[in-house]
């Protein structure tokens, strides 16, 4: 069941020694850019995919204006501008989220406040994401990414619901409705819970200034992308509120089911609090492995598109390393794993992947408590 006390206080990975698979892995993978004088931060590849992914979202918004086309080629904008959205999110903030775009914190910042433009909160999302998920992976009541308030059951020690039974086939809707969620409830919420659990470990008037921001960002989005086209586009005015939605739902459909594809899968481990202060059974490196499954690896369309979180298991090993290496990474980190005995899981095509989430929405929607 969710703790929405958060005690991570509670959680102990066992430290690692010099022969361990963590070591050993640092030292490869430092070994690797040493030896070819690689910067492990964007490239110019990196750069030229930043360019166009903000182009996919902005371009179509600009194209509204500067044409102001009919009712349909209006929807059909608002469309590719929900796959810029995900790809925005997936192939550059989530980076510079991380800081792995740039050696400079600054750069960083600026090129993760993309969020905003994208109906995000910096903050909120540093918190659930980098904090809450990416360092108690597939922890039940401490990865957030878990926690959908009952809606879908993603854990076995989360409470069995008779509605769970179905979710398999109302699951996808649900997915369409993450960034609307986002830009409406979801920032503010969590700003609050973050806060009053200690997750968020503000002054007063830090505080203050997040919520002032918070605002301020909503406002100027909603601004932009609603109202704008409402006013200044010559469609019915219910055209641009529909394709609003038709953006969001596009980004959040697509957001959802590819961070779900890494996690939500039925050969990965769903892990258990540890009960009276014992330890973790993995060191961190290892609980990632078992806890994290990479898609399509030899893909390079899904690769560019989806902003290498196709490698989420080299994601979550180095999250401070720019996503256009991952594809050179995931080798080492294959063989070391072997050499450990560990499993480094992974689905040879994006089907099988969106097949092996489904059949995971189905298990926990009838599988008993753990």
């Amino acid at each position: 069941m969710t703790n929405t006390a958060y005690p991570l206080n509670k959680v102990r990975f066992p430290r690692t020694n010099s022969e361990s698979f963590s070591k050993t892995l640092h030292q490869r993978i430092n070994a690797y850019f040493k030896e070819r004088s690689i910067n492990p931060k964007a490239n110019s590849a990196m750069f030229f995919k930043t360019i166009s992914m903000l182009a996919i979202y902005f371009v179509p918004f600009i194209a509204m204006f500067v044409f102001n086309p009919g009712p349909w080629a209006v929807l059909g904008l608002f469309a590719i501008m929900g796959l810029g959205m995900s790809g925005v999110g997936m192939s550059v903030m989530h980076d510079a989220a991380h800081g792995a775009y740039h050696r400079s914190p600054k750069v960083n910042d600026f090129i993760a406040s993309s969020i905003y433009l994208i109906s995000g909160n910096l903050t909120t999302w540093r918190l659930q994401h980098n904090v809450l998920h990416h360092t108690y992976t597939n922890i039940e009541g401490l990865d957030d990414d878990l926690d959908t308030r009952g809606l879908l059951r993603l854990h076995p020690d989360q409470p069995l619901k008779k509605r769970h039974k179905y979710q398999v086939w109302y699951a996808p809707a649900l997915y369409s409705l993450l960034t609307l969620n986002w830009v409406t409830m979801k920032d503010f919420a969590q700003l609050i819970r973050y806060q009053k659990t200690g997750v968020a470990k503000m002054s007063d008037e830090k505080l203050r200034k997040e919520w002032i921001k918070l605002i301020y960002t909503k406002v100027i989005y909603f601004t932009l992308f609603l109202v704008l086209p409402l006013v200044f586009l010559n469609v019915s005015w219910f055209i641009p509120i529909i394709g609003f939605i038709v953006m969001h739902a596009i980004a959040g459909f697509v957001l959802s089911f590819v961070f779900q594809l890494a996690h939500v899968v039925d050969h990965v481990e769903a892990v258990h609090l540890p009960e009276n202060g014992e330890p973790m059974e993995d060191e961190f490196m290892a609980h990632q492995l078992k806890t994290t499954s990479d898609f399509a690896r030899r893909s390079k369309l899904v690769g560019w598109f989806v902003g290498g979180l196709n490698f989420q298991v080299e994601h979550h090993l180095f999250p401070h390393i720019c996503h256009i290496h991952y594809p050179a990474l995931s080798e080492i980190v294959k063989k070391t794993a072997k050499e450990f005995g560990l499993p480094y899981n992974e689905h040879q095509t994006l089907a099988e992947a969106i097949q092996a989430h489904l059949r995971s929405l189905k298990n926990y929607g009838t599988m008993k408590m753990a």
